[in-house]
């Protein structure tokens, strides 16, 4: 190993002693740059290897490089670049070969596969940044050799023919491989047909230019076909045949109408569009859009003209939904009809008509939607803001009420139409939020309570809202009642002042479950008072401390759930004007053996910084 070695770092030395002579390293830098080479050799050649040793010698390398180049440029110097960079870059280039050798065979190999591709992929991007692309080629197929199942590196290696190598045909050979390994894979199909689109262009682009040069090509000529586009049609004939759905379809159509000679192309995949995938939503959707983009009137120079063009045009876009819906009523072709009026809906204008058309269109489509029972749940919430935005509230309370039957399980539909209810003041509100605790899952029934008690306190008498706290308070669902909990003690505490409060608290404090918010809000009302007692204090931080003070509890280790803050507003307390500073050392040591892991460390400091006055 270590002749290797030697023979290796001597190969070096012209290159090293080349940087000294040129005034580009001093002679110690070159001598800690041979010692740190040397070292790096060694790991090399170890008999058990790692992914981070080869990792560690190219970085090192492209960071002489990149050194190399800031030298160059501060002194002016960029002569003998084949003795000094050229021979750093072949190096980089072997290190990454004898890395993918080492581990080509995946079976044997402890290296992730996603970190050897990164590995391969760090080579591609060192070939492209240093100026050996000759080396691109033969990198990729080494890497397609042993990674052949994945479709992201066919493509990504035809792109690198195309596009750096400027060779269209090894482009072509690298799709048709990656077709025999992936026969239906949409993305390969879509760049294979982009690449051959790209060729055509460029072979436009180049007799445009010789003609303008008038020069004599003699023999050859451009293909008509070719420069049309046509080898593009042999691949979408292939891809559609093996790849069905109008969403595929539609794809390579928006592919090729970015190029501007494919206008006979894009005709060719419209008509196969509408005469094989007429029974698919995403098809009418297409269609009816492309109205909008459609030749119309000449360019209208005042607000009014333009804006009734545009109501046209989005009429026959309408008109276009309606043939659909006619063969095809199902929920996705209701779903782009309603989303096409939203987007146009939401698009600004000065013209108070077209404003007011287009909200009485998405109303009329909402509503038939909603009468077919096809209706997404999402547009709920946009419908019923429209119509309270225009003050329809009639009709925003009936979509409410029939929005809830619709989705008589979902606490999104059901808080959005109590909102609604709650906002237009209707004397159905109270029914239906116990209708809507009926129906939903208990689980999820936490933002329907919160919302039920905020209305209540501000509709209904004490009484009323009193009953329905103890009625939550009984919820089996132990997030519902520790919240809820909260909420009745603010309530108090608002209504009946502290003596209230306290009593609520009292009769409270021995029910679990609990939240920490629960014992903090006590805690906060205490010391609202004027004279607030120090013993009560203590009182609702031990309560506190015996439900959240330890971490020895799985659940709250595996949720990251340290209540250290309790600790220290404790320890703050009894350093404050009403507590005893003599009880900080008990409460240190208590806390120190309830807290585990890195609530411990959080303490520690904390405490620390607050003996030593920096909190």
């Amino acid at each position: 190993m270590a002749d290797i070695v030697q023979q290796r770092v001597e190969d070096r030395l012209p290159g090293l002693e080349q940087l000294e002579r040129v005034g580009l390293f001093t002679k110690k830098e070159v001598k800690s740059m041979l010692k740190r080479s040397t070292a790096l050799e060694y790991k090399l050649h170890r008999s058990v290897l790692s992914k981070d040793d080869f990792i560690g010698y190219v970085q090192y390398e492209i960071n002489v490089l990149e050194l190399i180049k800031k030298r160059r440029a501060r002194i002016g110097y960029h002569f003998k670049r084949e003795d000094i960079e050229f021979p750093i870059i072949q190096r980089i280039n072997n290190v990454f070969k004898r890395a993918a050798s080492k581990w080509k065979d995946q079976s044997l190999s402890f290296l992730h596969p996603q970190e050897d591709v990164q590995l391969w992929l760090s080579q591609v991007a060192f070939c492209k940044k240093w100026g050996t692309k000759s080396q691109l080629s033969k990198v990729f197929s080494s890497m397609l050799a042993i990674h052949p199942d994945k479709p992201s590196l066919w493509i990504m290696a035809a792109k690198c023919e195309m596009e750096d190598l400027n060779s269209s045909e090894s482009a072509r050979h690298l799709f048709l491989r990656a077709l025999r390994f992936h026969p239906e894979n949409q993305k390969v199909y879509q760049e294979y047909f982009r690449m051959e689109l790209m060729h055509a262009e460029k072979l436009r682009k180049q007799q445009q230019e010789l003609e303008m040069a008038k020069i004599d090509i003699g023999e050859y000529t451009f293909s008509p076909e070719i420069l049309s586009g046509g080898l593009a049609e042999v691949v979408y004939r292939d891809a559609t045949e093996k790849i069905k759905g109008a969403q595929f379809m539609l794809s390579l159509l928006q592919i090729a109408a970015i190029f501007d000679f494919t206008k006979d192309l894009q005709d060719k995949i419209l008509q196969n569009l509408q005469a094989q995938h007429t029974d698919e939503s995403v098809t009418w959707d297409f269609m009816a859009r492309r109205e909008l983009e459609a030749p119309g009137a000449p360019k209208l120079h005042s607000a009014q003209g333009r804006a009734s063009d545009v109501d046209r045009r989005e009429e026959r876009c309408c008109a276009v939904y309606e043939e659909g819906l006619k063969s095809l009523a199902t929920e996705p072709m209701w779903t782009h009809y309603v989303t096409f009026c939203l987007d146009r809906f939401k698009r600004k204008t000065n013209v108070t008509e077209l404003k007011e058309k287009r909200r009485e269109r998405l109303l009329e489509v909402l509503q038939r939607a909603h009468d077919a029972l096809l209706l997404q749940e999402s547009f709920y919430r946009t419908w019923l803001q429209v119509l309270l935005s225009v003050g329809h509230m009639d009709t925003a309370t009936r979509v409410a009420i029939a929005a809830t039957k619709c989705f008589s399980q979902s606490v999104e539909i059901w808080s959005l139409s109590l909102q609604t209810l709650v906002h237009v003041k209707s004397g159905e509100v109270g029914s239906l939020f116990q209708e809507a605790l009926k129906h939903v899952n208990p689980k999820d029934s936490l933002p329907l309570w919160q919302l039920y008690a905020e209305w209540s306190i501000v509709s209904q008498c004490p009484q009323d809202t009193d009953a329905l706290f103890q009625k939550a308070l009984l919820s089996t669902v132990p997030a519902v009642s520790a919240a809820m909990k909260e909420t009745y003690l603010e309530w108090a505490y608002k209504t009946g002042g502290y003596k209230r409060a306290r009593k609520t608290f009292k009769s409270l404090h021995e029910h679990r479950p609990f939240s920490k918010a629960f014992f903090t809000k006590m805690v906060q009302i205490e010391k609202e008072q004027e004279n607030p007692k120090i013993s009560n204090l203590r009182d609702y931080y031990e309560r506190a401390l015996r439900e959240f003070g330890s971490t020895d509890d799985v659940k709250f280790i595996t949720r990251g759930i340290a209540f250290v803050d309790l600790w220290m507003d404790f320890i703050r307390e009894e350093l404050g004007a009403l507590g005893n500073p003599e009880n900080c050392g008990r409460l240190h040591w208590r806390a120190m053996k309830s807290l585990v892991g890195e609530s411990v460390e959080r303490f520690t400091m904390q405490y620390t910084l607050l003996q030593t006055g920096h909190i």
